[in-house]
């Protein structure tokens, strides 16, 4: 199946770009953490079954366990993913794009014993296939969504080339770190909502306004990043 996008914003004014997984890598995913699980029931098995009834009994408790709560204890944990979430590079989110929390991960776990139904995931592909952003039963009770692993931001925080200029007042380094963050995070916002943040600190901008106070603003930034 082809994969397709979905557009959210944030309330800062961030938007974002989801690239939703489609049903192939989600199989996969599973199956890696189908043999996971049943590797760890086995393990579990070969020791317990050693005490007769009681083994059965931790056999058992073992099963439910990973089963049911460890994909919610990963989701939860691990940004979204289970292992094999991780190794197809694939992370569960809330549908604005937030991370997932724990009610949300338990409940689209718990309801995978409907979305087998009948067999073999019949009802949750055939929901996946019925809506545009892939969603299976669980991901429509839990409001989320199953998406590609979003690059660290990290790693793209880039302050727009701009001339240095030096900031009128003195700024401790907090104030410069936030400074920093705000021209970082300029390439992520909206044009318009960057000018509108650009023009809250008077001190820095005076009554620039609009265009004028973002280029002011991230000529400060290129300045304090040029002077670390």
């Amino acid at each position: 199946m082809l994969d397709t996008t979905r557009r959210v914003a944030t309330p800062e004014g961030i938007e974002l770009t989801l690239h939703l997984a489609g049903p192939v890598p989600r199989a996969m995913a599973w199956a890696i953490d189908l043999a996971i699980r049943f590797a760890i029931v086995i393990a579990v098995m070969i020791g317990a079954l050693q005490f007769g009834r009681a083994g059965w009994g931790v056999v058992l408790l073992t099963a439910f366990f990973v089963e049911w709560l460890l994909p919610a204890w990963f989701e939860t944990t691990w940004r979204g993913q289970t292992p094999g979430k991780r190794l197809m590079k694939l992370a569960v989110l809330n549908d604005d794009g937030t991370p997932v929390r724990w009610p949300g991960a338990l409940t689209r776990n718990l309801l995978r014993a409907v979305d087998f139904l009948p067999f073999l995931y019949g009802a949750g592909l055939v929901s996946m296939l019925a809506n545009r952003d892939f969603k299976r039963l669980g991901d429509l009770a839990a409001g989320t969504v199953v998406v590609y692993q979003l690059e660290s931001m990290e790693s793209k925080k880039e302050i727009p080339s701009s001339p240095a200029i030096a900031p009128p007042v003195a700024l401790n380094l907090e104030e410069q770190r936030a400074v920093l963050d705000l021209a970082e995070r300029s390439t992520t916002l909206t044009q318009e909502r960057f000018e509108e943040l650009a023009e809250l600190p008077t001190p820095l901008v005076g009554q620039l306004d609009g265009e004028r106070a973002a280029k002011r603003l991230l000529g400060m930034a290129n300045h304090i990043a040029g002077r670390a």
